[in-house]
């Protein structure tokens, strides 16, 4: 929550301080859909049954005239798995469901080339991420359950099409690092697979509104 605030504090300035210079600053929101390939691909495909997932987002930034972007995004990702033990690299499941989420919060920087009334327009950034990683079972209280925020980095290239004048379309790679989230209990899956990156490369579709 620390983040998302921080996040949308740093947003409101530069929109004011754009807005204050030159009248040609861009606003948009955002919304997303895409499929996320974890780099821990062996910890979630023991747990998950595989190492990629859905993941939902949406967000807001702003186009400064400079053509320097900064924006603001939250995602979801969630799925259901088994609790299992990893012993000598074999997997053995203890029938018990259990649900991971993870829900990034990210702070983007970068730049969109070309210009402004051009139709087809790529850009790259990057910029810092707070993922907050939850994992619950049936049998465990609130107490018990894991739920942790960590601190990690992003970097980003797409290309955004204009489809009409306050509506556009884009695709978008991402590839991110989350380093030290992941295997730090003894005995955890991650420790086992000597994983602890919670990051991994998205590939998502973006609908865009506004400028």
């Amino acid at each position: 929550m620390r983040g998302v605030v921080t996040a949308l504090g740093i947003l409101t300035c530069v929109a004011a301080n754009a807005n204050a210079q030159s009248g040609q600053m861009e606003v948009h929101g955002f919304a997303d859909v895409g499929m996320m390939i974890f780099t821990a691909s062996d910890s979630f495909d023991a747990v998950l049954g595989s190492a990629n997932g859905v993941v939902f987002g949406g967000g807001a930034g702003v186009v400064l005239p400079q053509q320097i972007f900064v924006d603001v995004r939250a995602s979801r990702f969630q799925k259901d798995g088994r609790r299992v033990v990893v012993a000598d690299g074999d997997v053995f499941d203890l029938g018990i469901p259990d649900t991971v989420t993870i829900s990034p919060v990210e702070i983007t920087g970068g730049y969109q080339f070309g210009r402004s009334r051009d139709p087809l327009r790529p850009y790259a950034g990057g910029g810092i991420s707070w993922y907050r990683y939850k994992e619950s079972d049936a049998f465990s209280t609130e107490t018990e359950a894991v739920s942790e925020t960590f601190t990690g980095f992003h970097l980003l290239g797409g290309a955004e099409y204009r489809v009409l004048k306050y509506l556009a379309l884009a695709g978008e790679v991402a590839w991110a690092r989350v380093a030290d989230a992941l295997g730090q209990q003894s005995g955890s899956v991650g420790a086992a697979f000597d994983e602890h990156d919670l990051g991994g490369t998205t590939f998502r579709v973006k609908l865009v509104i506004g400028r």
